[in-house]
């Protein structure tokens, strides 16, 4: 089921692309179960039959290839034992007495404001999420400015500085698995700028990039293991300070053991920065044949 598996970022849902009966063949023989067995098995693991939601646009054409691609490569850097992360930027919070959806049990309800205005906050936060799927650990960096491909490559970046160098030692590569559109989308030329010069000229690691396609960003993992249960852990508190976020970004877990780390950073970013077409050709980055519109690796720059 892990392929085949999507949830809400800011909730516990998720679902699944088989049906009953391709899921009792797909056992076979080792393990027969009728429909009805697998229905019981899928509820007992909180999956249960949802309608459609119209929010996709036009699927791509390349779409199922892609996701097969896509887990192929995953596969691959599993028995490697490279490091994976599933990364995206959760939606932006207003930091201030706001009103957060969810319900808690308290006395009295926090009395938030009225108005949503950016004029009464604090400021804003852009948490920055990486998802390892191997160890079930999330890491959040948490910006305050806005969300550009160097705000991007600078939270991979501090993540490997403060955890992934430790835990994968002497690895020559990193499986990065965004989403299609976005800061980190397959689109930016900042993004892959950033990615050559702020991370991998820098660490010597090489980085391959397998974008989910358009409109499939419900099935990347950092959506349904990571951000739903984000979600989940602050829902019904206003987030009156940054402290108060990081603190419940740290304190965030599941039944499945989910480990987050959080950090918040000050730094300024700049948005509008435009890459000349020469600086591209001068990028280390090589395109794979299969859809090399969202499959490439960038490796260190010779000299």
């Amino acid at each position: 089921m892990e392929d085949g598996t999507a949830g809400d970022p800011c909730s516990s849902l998720k679902w699944k692309r088989k049906s009953l009966r391709r899921l009792s063949e797909a056992l076979g023989a080792e393990h027969p179960a009728s429909p009805p067995t697998v229905g019981r098995l899928l509820r007992e693991r909180d999956y249960s039959l949802k309608v459609n939601h119209k929010q996709l646009g036009n699927s791509s054409p390349d779409r199922d290839e892609q996701f097969k691609y896509l887990e192929a490569q995953k596969q691959a850097f599993l028995e490697r034992g490279w490091p994976i992360l599933h990364i995206d930027a959760k939606k932006r919070e207003l930091i201030g007495v706001f009103k957060n959806s969810g319900a808690i049990w308290r006395r009295d309800p926090h009395r938030v404001n009225v108005y949503d205005f950016r004029s009464l906050a604090e400021g804003i936060a852009i948490p920055y999420g990486m998802y390892n799927p191997v160890r079930n650990t999330g890491f959040v960096l948490v910006g305050v400015s806005a969300d550009t491909g160097e705000f991007a490559v600078d939270a991979i970046t501090w993540w490997w500085k403060n955890f992934g160098q430790a835990d994968y030692a002497g690895v020559p590569e990193l499986l990065l698995l965004p989403d299609g559109g976005g800061s980190n989308g397959y689109r930016p030329r900042l993004w892959k700028y950033s990615l050559q010069h702020c991370f991998v000229n820098t660490t010597g690691l090489a980085v391959t990039v397998c974008h989910y396609p358009t409109g499939a960003s419900k099935w990347n993992l950092v959506e349904h293991r990571l951000f739903s249960a984000i979600s989940a852990n602050w829902a019904g508190e206003p987030l009156t300070s940054y402290d108060k976020m990081i603190n419940f970004l740290n304190a965030t877990t599941t039944k499945q053991g989910l480990v987050v780390k959080a950090c918040l950073t000050k730094m300024e970013y700049q948005t509008g920065i435009k890459i000349s077409d020469e600086q591209m050709d001068s990028l280390n980055l090589h395109k794979h044949k299969t859809l090399p519109k969202w499959n490439y690796t960038i490796r260190p720059a010779s000299g």
